[in-house]
């Protein structure tokens, strides 16, 4: 210990720091603790549910900022966990930021997560890592669209959770409504330990019903705690909400059930163990009160995560062990010693100051500075050249991290979900996050030429930190595709292009890939003869071109049918390919041909003259032919979409398809959602998603899948013809 604030002193002196609260602060969070003084949380919630300010609070009472600061920076410089200056600007929180502090002998690992479904996979990998959260809900608002969605992850990754109803300050909060949301939207059981003193205005502090006091929050930021007796008038309402805590409680674990039943004293030791014993398991949900602007309730909420969220030694964790459909699952062992085998799993990657950031969380074993780690999926060795603790967009450089730590390396180059390990014998990985498909494409382009290096560099970057964030070239549109989570999600990153590499670009939508095919059958009969001295060259096909049937529209065939000798049969692999290269572009727009076959009867070479280049040009000419002579039409793509939403939204859903042209093949309901599933063209389902979001209030969502080629309908035909006309006359004015 000596040792180590000895150490303190010579970083905080370097850093310009040094005061005895320094030292203190740094010393006591640099000792490693036993893993049952560990906690990693997350803070999760629907968007403006006040995340941010709470954890802001939350490193302002541990003592690891020295003042709080506004989520949208007014006072230019923001709250700590929104380091990115998009963040700021705009309010929200787009990346996931992680931290540290120490409570009452208990360092707690945080994360503080993004409310808004677009950033949704920053919530998602934080979950998987961690080993409880704070479910954070809006006084006024309740239960929202986004609340549900991370309910729903927590239930994905088994994360127990405590709630808190924040923002009882503001006109229209209401703490029992918000609980009764919990029960019935949430399906969860859970109870009140914690009764408001006066709501909107006059909320003065909170009356503890495990302990029978009331909590005032006095200083200029709340700092000092006052214990007093609850109000008189609120003491029937204390003894309700204490019963009913008691029976809920009753309902979920055995021992405070027997309890109850036997009419046997319960003691506050009793209920705290309960909501213990029943928080871990998943089967109940303690609430807590306040409001973090106000800086009201958050002290006892700290303690609320000490007290009964878990520590890693309390958590189950396993690793796979082997390949293919059923691995073989291993536990890990938490414990903080050197005998067990090092694996570790990176959850998120960063671009930083000096190269990639990977936050690791640890679930077995220890790290040191300058260890080589080797990557599970590709066997590659890495150095972890350095060694931090994140807080926010700061880094604290550390020696070695146990079991249970969530930390940070350079000098790994990864994935986002690979594991590491320090024996490269040991074929061990972690079971990998949920990575949810996009649900939106839009093209993207540089506004300028000379940023094409720094634009890729940014692609690179971005679908690499974000699993997400997809990015494909199209060949045949001759565009770059990026695909995400919302309008929003890319609309961020565009502008992280700009502010980050100094690269505007431009953000569209996307061309479908139509098709031409034809209607009916039509034959031709084509002779190519070039004769200008010397040899020259001679080929004559004769045959047909017919539609195929709607299952075999998206493919084009090519059918030797001749008989004899007039088309020797070397020449057969120049008409095909004759033939497929005059499919790559129609006559009408310019899209691809599909859906045809080239039928070759009869036709006619030339002992000298003939040869591939002759016959090629013939395949060429013969689909020019068929191009001027017979009817084509414009197929386009038909996505099979299936929505789901709660039984509500039923109607305006079904209005938005027909809208857009959806042909609604089922619909069906899973207890208060509806299930709709329609087909409807690929080029009607752009801005799709943020009309369900807007309409649904958010809880709409919506997957999207191929499946099939179908003849477009006559407007869209003519649109799409008058269009090429345009751009093809265009050209030629240029030239």
């Amino acid at each position: 210990m000596i040792w180590k604030s000895l150490k303190a002193i010579t970083v905080l002196k370097r850093n310009k720091s040094f005061n005895w609260i320094s030292l203190l602060r740094y010393a006591s969070t640099n000792v490693h603790k036993p893993v049952e003084k560990i906690r990693n949380i997350g803070i999760s919630a629907h968007i403006d549910s006040g995340k941010t300010t709470l954890t802001e609070r939350l490193l302002y009472y541990t003592g690891r900022i020295d003042e709080m600061h506004e989520v949208k920076g007014k006072d230019r410089v923001g709250a700590k966990m929104d380091s990115m200056e998009l963040e700021r600007q705009r309010g929200i929180t787009i990346q996931s930021a992680a931290t540290y502090v120490h409570w009452k002998g208990v360092n707690i690992n945080v994360i503080d997560t993004p409310g808004h479904v677009d950033f949704t996979v920053e919530v998602e990998r934080a979950l998987r890592v961690l080993d409880g959260a704070i479910l954070v809900l809006c006084g006024v608002g309740g239960v929202q669209s986004q609340t549900m969605t991370v309910v729903r992850q927590m239930s994905r990754y088994n994360v127990p959770c405590i709630a808190f109803i924040n923002k009882l300050d503001r006109m229209g909060g209401n703490p029992k409504r918000v609980v009764s949301q919990i029960r019935t939207k949430l399906n969860k059981q859970c109870a009140l330990v914690q009764l408001p003193i006066g709501l909107e205005s006059d909320f003065s502090g909170i009356v503890d019903i495990i302990n029978c006091k009331a909590l005032y929050f006095e200083g200029e930021c709340g700092e000092i705690i006052r214990e007093d007796d609850p109000p008189a008038d609120m003491k029937n309402e204390i003894e309700s909400h204490r019963q009913e805590l008691i029976e809920s409680l009753s309902n979920v674990d055995d021992t405070i059930g027997e309890m109850f039943l036997e009419e046997k004293p319960i003691s506050v030791e009793d209920i705290k163990m309960a909501i213990r014993r029943s928080c871990l398991a998943r089967k109940f949900t303690p609430v807590y009160l306040g409001s973090a602007l106000k800086n009201k309730g958050v002290q006892p909420l700290l303690d609320a995560v000490n007290a009964y969220l878990p520590n890693p030694s309390e958590v189950e964790n396993y690793a796979l062990k082997g390949e293919g459909e059923n691995p073989k699952k291993i536990l890990m062992d938490p414990a903080r010693n050197d005998s067990k085998p090092f694996i570790c799993l990176a959850f998120k990657l960063e671009a930083g100051r000096f190269g990639q950031v990977t936050y690791l969380r640890i679930y077995q074993g220890k790290l040191s500075k300058g260890e080589y780690l080797y990557n599970a999926r590709t066997g590659k060795r890495h150095r972890a050249t350095r060694l931090v603790r994140m807080h926010s967009d700061e880094m604290e450089d550390i020696e070695e991290a146990y079991a249970g730590d969530i930390c940070a390396v350079f000098g790994l180059d990864c994935a986002s979900g690979d594991s590491f390990v320090t024996d490269k014998n040991l074929k061990l990985t972690m079971e990998s996050m949920y990575v949810p498909d996009p649900v939106i494409s839009m093209s993207i382009k540089p506004k300028e030429k000379k940023d094409l290096e720094n634009f890729s560099k940014a692609i690179n970057r971005f679908s690499k930190e974000d699993p997400t964030f997809h990015v494909h070239f199209d060949t045949e549109s001759r565009e770059t595709i990026v695909s995400g989570m919302g309008e929003l999600h890319l609309e961020i990153y565009a502008q992280r292009m700009d502010r980050e590499y100094k690269t505007p670009v431009v953000l569209g939508k996307p061309k479908v890939a139509f098709r031409e095919s034809l209607v009916a059958e039509c034959e031709f009969d084509f002779l190519h003869k070039k004769q200008s001295g010397g040899a020259g060259q001679f080929g004559a096909v004769m045959g047909k071109m017919r539609p195929l049937p709607p299952e075999k529209n998206t493919q084009i065939i090519f059918t030797d049918a001749t008989t004899g000798t007039n088309i020797p049969k070397q020449f057969m692999p120049s008409i095909e390919k004759g033939f497929r290269q005059m499919c790559e572009k129609g006559s009408l727009t310019g899209h691809k041909i599909a859906g045809v076959e080239f039928v070759l009867i009869d036709g006619a070479h030339h002992i000298v003259d003939s040869n591939e280049i002759a016959f090629m040009s013939a395949a060429w000419g013969a689909v020019k032919q068929v191009f001027e002579y017979g009817q084509w039409q414009i197929l386009e793509p038909i996505m099979l979409v299936e929505v789901i939403v709660p039984s509500e939204y039923q109607g305006s859903v079904l209005t938005q398809l027909t809208k857009r042209s959806g042909v609604v093949i089922s619909m069906s309901s899973v207890e208060n959602w509806a299930v709709v599933t329609a087909e409807i063209p690929l080029n009607n389902m752009f801005g799709y998603s943020s009309e369900l979001r807007s309409s649904t209030q958010g809880k709409g969502e919506f997957t999207m899948e191929y499946s099939r080629y179908s003849p477009a309908a006559f407007d869209v035909q003519e649109e799409l013809i008058q269009q090429y006309q345009d751009e093809v006359q265009k050209e030629r004015n240029k030239n």
